[in-house]
């Protein structure tokens, strides 16, 4: 990597957990600035849902921990505290790379023991975060995958897919692939306070333009929902609008949750830009994680309209020439926010 005026600081304070993690060392560059990138050779890339996950796969591949999208809802922001690490700033500032991950990965999936078996990418962080840019940890990961004959599915709210989208028509043809594509804000202010990180919505929906395109079934996740903010039926029928003119084929939505540190990190942004909400949350959430099961049927009934009306249920939608047809993402993939 040509990294102009790059620095490296491995007496970084922040350090001490990733010693266990594989530190290599930890770069600073002027091109992100205010962010410190640990790089770190992983002994292992992919991982194994516990036996009692919902989920609908096995397996997982999280190239990175942490997250420069800053989502202040984000799901993930409790695992950087395994590393010494606070779930707050340094889960947006202090992002650690696994820069062996694609080695590691083809090793693994080369043993007579793996069953290619579906692996999931963006239940954590963002595989298309801004520092893949630099990094370049996906196109490997997918080249991994599709010659191991293994199906996998993506979530992202990165456009920087784009640049592997020739690479991921091929896998298609080869393997089954899903794609999906996180938008649940499409008011500006809203979500540069929210999701300050994150690309704006506009290049999100012509990112499912783009998958739409090449052929690819596209699932949106409108998620999270975060009530009173973007649960009026004005901006979720203008977001269903959007997302059905750019060519996704289904969509969900559900409520935002507030696990473990996120809760902390999110009240606190709520309680200063807009301190009127903080009673109806405690209202709606109590001492727990999710919204009150009246909320959830609320929501599931002034949304479901909105799914019917764009036609955003169907199973499946176009697929590129000879690929299997896609298979949209579950709901539970949208686990980083």
């Amino acid at each position: 990597m040509r990294w102009q005026a790059q620095t490296l600081d491995v007496e970084d304070g922040a350090l001490p957990g990733l010693t266990r993690a594989g530190l290599v060392r930890s770069v600073r560059t002027p091109e992100f600035d205010g962010v410190t990138f640990h790089e770190v050779l992983c002994k292992s890339a992919l991982n194994k849902m516990p036996e009692s996950s919902s989920l609908p796969f096995r397996w997982t591949i999280n190239p990175m921990r942490g997250c420069t999208h800053a989502c202040r809802y984000c799901f993930a922001r409790s695992s950087h505290e395994y590393l010494d690490l606070d779930a707050g700033r340094d889960f947006d500032s202090q992002i650690v790379v696994k820069t062996n991950v694609a080695a590691v990965l083809r090793r693994e999936l080369g043993r007579r023991s793996w069953r290619r078996e579906a692996v999931a990418l963006g239940t954590n962080t963002d595989p298309y975060q801004r520092a893949e840019g630099r990094y370049r940890l996906m196109p490997g990961i997918i080249r991994a995958l599709t010659d191991a004959g293994t199906p996998f599915s993506i979530l992202t709210k990165g456009p920087l897919l784009r640049r592997d989208l020739p690479l991921l028509t091929e896998a298609a043809r080869r393997v089954e692939v899903s794609v999906a594509v996180s938008i649940a804000i499409l008011d500006m202010d809203l979500h540069r306070g929210l999701e300050p990180g994150t690309p704006a919505p506009r290049a999100r929906l012509e990112l499912v333009r783009a998958l739409a395109d090449a052929g690819f079934a596209v699932h949106v996740m409108v998620a999270p929902v975060i009530p009173c903010l973007t649960d009026s039926t004005a901006h979720l029928e203008a977001l269903f609008a959007a997302i059905a003119e750019a060519g996704a084929t289904s969509a969900v939505a559900f409520p935002m949750h507030l696990r473990g540190s996120t809760r902390d990190w999110f009240l606190e942004w709520l309680g200063t830009e807009h301190p009127a909400l903080i009673r109806r949350y405690r209202q709606l959430y109590g001492r727990g994680a999710n919204v009150t099961p009246a909320y959830a049927t609320w929501l599931r009934e002034r949304v479901n309209p909105l799914l019917d009306a764009y036609d955003l249920r169907r199973p499946q939608g176009r697929t590129t020439p000879a690929a299997p047809t896609p298979t949209p993402a579950d709901p539970q993939l949208a686990l980083f926010g």
